[in-house]
């Protein structure tokens, strides 16, 4: 593409955005001046960009029937076999859609994107690949991840693995979904405000939101910087620990990574929780919208804990109840500014840029009535934040997720880890197509009060399914100290191996 000098019709626009006032002679002077600027520019477009190499052969492969994808968990199936041997050989992946796979159509769970292919590998693919690891295709994810539910994506609703017309979680919703039916062994999901954890929640598997900045981000469309996290999905905590392992690391790329701890997590499984200190986070049961006995069945597991050898304690931390508010400005404000008036990237940070998805999600300003309706709102509330207060809040939000961090760290002084329900209830009726815009939102931000908190403090924590009640699974989450998630998988393996959590 070639860019050209604005016209002085164009540029008296722009200035007139700017809040400048131009006489016409300031229109011929800022033109002469801005001629070097665009030679310079044109300079750029004609170089080649600077991408990694992809380096397994692939197909775009198939949109599959609804026979062969009844709970719409699948949006492409195209297998990539990685290397002949490595930690992963054997094991079956699947991808969340907001995940470049090179070759492979992506939309990110919105028709904006529809027809877009991207041109590399993200970083844990090739890493994935590398292990030995077969990918198996994408998986559906919510409407650009603004869900807790599963029923905002552009292709339909996802159901539930446990039961037809019930939310999977969102907004990994198709990863949850293929794990918990054993169509993959491994499923990666990414988790802003609680995106692996609620659908692991809701399908009833392992997922872990590693430590911000241990697992690159690189190659997946981004929300906002300080709350992308990316990690595993799996059916047993062993494949979890066993994933974790080949996803961890810095690449050279991602700027969340800042000399991250890395460890063989998998040496953590077997070792029990014999000495260890839980903390049952008070807090964590008090949601408005708790369930009574979602409540009640972690609270039994977590005196499974106590059978096993560890110190099982309450611990209070009142501002965990604020955790969701701190999240809603940098949530809100972030996604606006980056995921979309951004085009998908924003400015400021020494990332991997995909310059052409930014390209593609451009033509949501042709398209934005097909937005979601949760994009919608929270694109429409953080410009209208932006246009009346800047980014005041947002800053002022980050400032104080500091003193959040603090009050999760102090408790870590004494506690080895804390214990709380991942989802304060087990999956929720999908909305029928006539439901309200006010029952549509509900059913996608109702359940990220617990989870939500610890992507702004970026604590590693991971959901394990602990019970059922009436047909569905209850989650039960774990969090740690930062860069300690084997102390996580160690506790998780312990409970895991106690009995059937179905049955408990």
């Amino acid at each position: 593409m070639t860019v050209v000098l604005p016209t002085p019709a164009q540029l008296r626009s722009v200035a007139e955005q700017c809040g400048l006032s131009l006489t016409d002679d300031d229109v011929a002077s800022f033109r002469g001046l801005m001629q070097g600027s665009i030679e310079a520019y044109n300079l750029v477009a004609a170089m080649p960009d600077e991408v990694p190499e992809v380096k397994y052969p692939r197909t775009p492969g198939y949109r599959p029937s609804a026979e062969e994808n009844p709970r719409n968990a699948w949006y492409r199936k195209a297998t990539v076999k990685g290397a002949a041997g490595g930690k992963l050989k054997g094991k079956t992946v699947a991808l969340k859609d907001n995940i470049m796979l090179a070759g492979v159509p992506m939309t990110n769970g919105s028709s904006t994107l529809e027809g877009y292919v991207p041109d590399f590998d993200a970083t844990i693919v090739t890493r994935m690949l590398d292990a030995g690891a077969e990918i198996k295709g994408k998986v559906h994810c919510e409407h650009f991840c603004l869900s807790g539910g599963s029923h905002t994506g552009s292709f339909g609703p996802v159901h539930n693995p446990h039961k037809m017309g019930y939310s999977a979680g969102g907004s990994s919703s198709g990863s949850g979904v293929v794990v918990a039916l054993g169509e993959v062994d491994m499923a990666i999901g990414g988790d802003q405000g609680g995106s692996i954890r609620m659908p692991s929640s809701f399908c009833g598997i392992y997922g872990m939101k590693p430590t911000w900045g241990l697992v690159p981000y690189t190659g997946i469309m981004p929300i906002e910087i300080y709350v992308d996290h990316t990690g595993p999905m799996t059916a047993t905590v062993a494949d979890n620990a066993l994933l974790l392992e080949v996803l961890a690391g810095d690449d050279g790329y991602d700027p969340r990574i800042k000399a991250p701890k890395v460890e063989e997590y998998t040496k953590a499984l077997g070792q029990g929780v014999k000495g260890m200190k839980i903390g049952i986070l008070k807090e964590g049961f008090e949601q408005p919208v708790a369930e009574a006995a979602v409540n009640e069945s972690v609270r039994e597991a977590a005196k499974r804990f106590k059978d096993l050898g560890a110190t099982v304690e309450t611990v209070s931390i009142p501002m965990h109840l604020l955790g969701g508010a701190i999240w809603t400005p940098i949530g809100t404000e972030g996604l606006t500014q980056t995921m979309m008036f951004g085009d998908g990237y924003g400015l400021s940070r020494g990332d991997l840029y995909s310059t052409s998805l930014m390209d593609f999600h451009r033509g949501w300003r042709r398209q934005a009535d097909s937005l979601s309706e949760t994009t919608k709102l929270f694109m429409m509330l953080g410009t209208y934040i932006n246009n009346n207060f800047g980014p005041r809040f947002y800053g002022k939000a980050l400032n104080i997720s500091r003193r959040l961090t603090a009050a999760y760290d102090k408790a870590f002084g004494d506690y080895d880890l804390l214990l709380l329900p991942t989802t304060p209830m087990k999956a929720t009726k999908l909305p029928e197509p006539t439901a309200s815009r006010e029952d549509y939102v509900a059913r996608a931000l109702e359940m990220i009060g617990n989870t939500a908190p610890f992507d702004i403090t970026h604590h590693p924590a991971m959901s394990l399914p602990c019970g059922m009640v009436d047909g569905l699974p209850v989650g039960l989450m774990l969090v740690g100290r930062m860069f300690e998630e084997s102390t996580i998988y160690r506790a998780a393996h312990a409970f895991e191996q106690i009995g059937d959590w179905k049955k408990m």
